[in-house]
């Protein structure tokens, strides 16, 4: 029976492969040429490569040279480390794989030989962020000759020359390739105030060939600064800096530091009075309520963090809130001045303080970070906060959830549908109402917090 019903698949494929068109397969059986089963990619739709470097079929290719892939989209990168290959003949050269933007950096781990011809690939294992893999293989090849090149700066954050950088910002370098992390330190890279070196800590980042330096306290508001790559740092080959590589920038005159959230940080949800929720809600972080003691709807809510009620941790989590609370109604540093519907604007980072209240209603709000992925956003307001059904708030610019921080003098209301963004802390309440979605924190000092099929999620640090 079923060589009968291969017969008569293979039959009609065939004849609609005549006309122009593809077959579906069938449950159960083997996938049917010209169909997509059994890799679930459209091909309209699948990620490709559009530019390598070395081009293919490139000679006098430097032995330390970085191999690069550029996609026509975002890839999720922990599909690259596997799909993105190289080899010289059939034998696998050991390397290892960034990726920033649309491009990922292929560096072998010590040099490639010299006069030889290698291959890299880049497989149907690769996919992008929304999981539809390369439709195919992606190959080419190049030949070396005995030459090296020195590693490169290719982007600096800040810029160079760039003002009205946050105080609480970490300055870094980004590589053409990946380096030797153990010449990456203070020593070989350094920030200066005139003469003054700025204390920090150095880290290495393989995932995006990233050099962090952290300042150790933060830094000067209206001052200059320049930071310092030195020829000390070496790729995975040995090779150093060609020189060194130096960039100043100036901060800016009104930057805001974030407001320090102590333990009440590791909090997605914290109430003084109760936590209730309705149906599918979702939280990833942890969940507590303190002095009160009562926590419903989970479950059938889900909560990826531990669960404290009325016990010590949700207690010092409280403390913890009302100092930070406290923190953010007290900024008064550059204030400007906003108050009613926000809803249409594009703000930049600083402190925004409303007498009254706050409405995100007509139109999406925009926070704009101008590129600074450190830099704060403060929003005071003396009583309410409301967002209508639907309404955003959209970061752009390098904006981070993280770096939000909205004082509410009492309470807090978010729409059906609605999508926000930042740390909410409200003097008395939070209401979120049916599927409305936060990318922060609902914390509230004396009165509850209201969920009803809700997605929660605490930001990254």
């Amino acid at each position: 029976m079923r060589s009968l019903k291969t017969g008569v698949l293979f039959l009609l494929f065939s004849l609609m492969t005549a006309c122009g068109q593809q077959l579906v397969e069938f449950p159960g059986d083997a996938a049917v040429p010209g169909s997509d089963a059994g890799t679930n990619v459209d091909a309209g739709t699948s990620p490709t490569v559009v530019s390598t470097n070395p081009s293919n079929a490139a000679t006098s290719v430097a032995i330390n040279a970085p191999v690069t892939a550029t996609f026509s989209t975002e890839m999720d990168p922990a599909t690259l480390a596997t799909a993105f290959t190289l080899k010289q003949g059939m034998t696998p050269v050991a390397s290892e794989v960034a990726y920033l933007g649309t491009t990922a950096t292929l560096t072998p781990v010590g040099n490639m030989a010299s006069n030889s011809v290698f291959t890299a690939t880049v497989s149907t294992m690769g996919k992008d962020v929304n999981g539809r893999a390369l439709a195919m293989d992606y190959t080419w090849s190049f030949t070396t000759d005995a030459h090296i090149i020195s590693p490169t700066v290719i982007a600096t954050s800040p810029v160079n020359a760039a003002t009205n950088v946050s105080t609480n910002k970490r300055i870094t370098a980004t590589f053409n390739k990946g380096m030797n992390p153990a010449t990456i330190n203070t020593s070989t890279f350094t920030v200066r105030q005139g003469a003054t070196a700025v204390p920090g800590s150095v880290t290495w980042s393989a995932a995006t060939n990233t050099a962090t330096f952290t300042p150790a306290s933060p830094l000067g508001l209206s001052l200059p600064y320049t930071a310092t790559v030195s020829t000390g740092v070496q790729d995975r080959s040995g090779s150093s800096l060609a020189t060194n590589y130096e960039w100043s920038f100036t901060t800016g005159a009104c930057s805001q530091l974030p407001v320090a959230l102590s333990s009440a940080g590791n909090f997605a949800v914290l109430a003084g009075s109760t936590v209730t929720s309705t149906g599918q809600t979702s939280v990833t972080g942890d969940l507590g309520v303190s002095p009160g003691t009562e926590i419903t709807g989970f479950p059938p809510g889900a909560l990826i963090g531990a669960k404290h009620a009325g016990d010590p941790t949700a207690a010092q989590g409280i403390a913890d809130l009302t100092t930070a609370y406290n923190d953010a109604a007290g900024r008064t540093l550059c204030p400007v001045t906003v108050a009613g519907n926000l809803g249409g604007q594009t703000l930049e980072p600083g402190l925004y303080k409303s007498t009254s209240s706050l409405a995100i209603s007509a139109g999406d709000l925009t926070l704009d970070a101008k590129g600074d992925a450190d830099a704060v956003f403060i929003f005071q307001m003396a009583s309410t906060l409301t967002t209508t059904a639907g309404r955003q708030v959209i970061l752009t610019g390098g904006a981070r959830s993280t770096h939000i921080f909205w004082q509410v003098g009492t309470s807090a209301t978010f729409g059906t549908t609605s999508s926000f963004q930042g740390t909410v802390m409200a003097d008395q309440s939070i209401t979120l109402n049916t599927g409305a979605t936060l990318n922060g924190r609902a914390l509230t000092r004396i009165g509850a917090v209201s969920l009803d099929g809700n997605k929660i999620v605490k930001p990254a640090p």
